[in-house]
């Protein structure tokens, strides 16, 4: 399998150079902020521009036409959330982790990066689904694709038309199986480009059965 580098960032996601070099600095920052709080997996960072970056910039291709407010899913040091609001400034992006270190992690790359589309909330996502409502959520490696449906709910229920992302390993096809005895959903399911074991499952019109 390939391992991406940084230069193929570029080749893959062709952007502006603002947006280059604030995605640069949010890496610096990651490889600075892991020596001293466990962001990610430690030995994840030699092959952090294709585990953590790539992985995360391919979700851009599956954010639906007219979404204006996004929310990620317990995104720890940003992914793949803080990743798509660089990439994507006209979002207005909500990024839950109840970490309140992996929370301050992200408060400092928005402002060493001068973004002004995203905001952290560090708490449980419980307790913030009357704070705002998202058109569009993802979740990476969180929770099973049932219990995720459970943390959203309250929001289908202000917003019928809410749709999901989430980034799913091998057992992608068990947990929608799993998923679908409590809740009737569209999905669709695609291979991620950084893991041939990793999928993606798009989903929308999610209600219980």
């Amino acid at each position: 399998m390939k391992i991406y580098s940084k230069a193929d960032f570029q080749d893959l996601f062709p952007l502006s150079d603002d947006v280059y070099s604030k995605v640069e600095i949010y890496h610096d920052l990651l490889v600075k902020w892991q020596k001293a709080i466990n962001l990610v997996s430690p030995k994840t960072i030699p092959e952090s521009w294709h585990r953590h970056f790539i992985d995360s910039a391919q979700m851009s291709r599956f954010i639906p036409e007219g979404i204006k407010i996004y929310a990620d899913l317990g995104c720890g040091g940003g992914y793949p959330g803080l990743v798509l609001a660089i990439m994507h400034p006209e979002l207005d992006v909500h990024l839950v982790e109840s970490d309140e270190r992996k929370g301050q992690f992200m408060r400092t790359v928005i402002r060493e990066t001068a973004i002004t589309n995203a905001t952290v909330h560090t708490s449980r996502i419980e307790n913030i689904t009357q704070n705002f409502v998202p058109d569009f959520i993802t979740a990476r490696a969180l929770a099973s694709l049932e219990k995720l449906f459970v943390y959203c709910m309250p929001w289908v229920d202000q917003n019928n038309e809410l749709q999901f992302c989430f980034m799913k390993g091998i057992r992608a096809e068990e947990e929608i199986a799993q998923a679908q005895l409590s809740y009737d959903f569209d999905f669709e399911l695609t291979p991620s480009i950084t893991d041939p074991n990793a999928q993606i499952i798009a989903v929308k019109n999610l209600c219980m059965k």
